[in-house]
């Protein structure tokens, strides 16, 4: 469902004719199969959002090539990337990202109306989703009316009110307590259980970490191995029943 094949990434600092190359991704070689949930764990700066903006196209990397879903998406302008991403991949965000004078009811649906369909199949389609997510009762209400818990079901739900096959989740536990993180990862797997969700996780908690069908570490923007050898991803994956 998604391969990265020998990533690298630097950003450029400084003025022009002072500029110097930072490089913030080496090499990487990550395939993931449909169905998978794949976690990556790394420290702040480890090149693990990097990681996953690249393959969400939010970043061209500086060498390398991304397939998803059988497509090469590399080279995609922003058009062809926003459409893409429409049709194909979700996104769960660490701050929930909802937009504060919508009701959750407006954030869910919000794709939807974006994509133009009418409004009694968005009436359906959102209220359906709300009620399988177990908070259709909170519709009516704004963010700032909602729990952490909450909010970040609502975010879920509009990342999934397209149906995408694949889910991206950026640090989606960071802002919750431990209540609503043990509720939400039960929610990520039953997603991937029921519906055959592609998730790629990435996070520095061991906890979200082991949800993961396989988890990897990534170190200095090189996936590595338990002894730290650099690019010998397979030797730490972690295959669970």
């Amino acid at each position: 469902m998604i391969e990265l094949r020998q990533i690298e990434h630097a950003f450029t600092l400084g003025r022009k004719g002072n500029e110097r190359r930072v490089p913030v991704l080496r090499g990487i070689d990550l395939t993931i199969r449909q169905g998978e949930i794949v976690t990556l764990i790394g420290r702040s700066g480890s090149g693990k959002s990097t990681l996953l903006h690249i393959a969400s196209g939010f970043i061209r990397p500086t060498n390398g090539r991304v397939t998803i879903a059988g497509q090469d998406v590399t080279d995609y302008g922003e058009g062809q990337w926003a459409d893409f991403r429409r049709r194909y991949l979700g996104f769960v965000f660490q701050n929930f990202q909802l937009i504060p004078s919508m009701t959750a009811f407006e954030n869910t649906e919000l794709p939807l109306v974006l994509q133009g369909v009418p409004a009694e199949n968005r009436r359906k389609q959102t209220t359906e989703l709300l009620e399988k997510l177990g908070i259709a009762a909170y519709a009516d209400h704004y963010p700032s009316e909602l729990s952490g818990g909450q909010q970040q079901r609502v975010g879920i739900a509009r990342s999934l009110i397209l149906n995408p096959p694949v889910l991206l989740a950026d640090e989606p536990t960071g802002s919750l307590d431990s209540e609503n993180e043990e509720q939400l990862l039960q929610l990520l797997q039953s997603l991937n259980r029921e519906h055959g969700i592609t998730l790629l996780i990435i996070t520095h908690d061991d906890k979200v970490a082991s949800i993961g069908n396989r988890t990897m570490r990534i170190e200095d923007g090189q996936l590595v191995s338990p002894a730290g050898t650099p690019n010998e991803y397979r030797k730490l994956e972690v295959v669970k029943p």
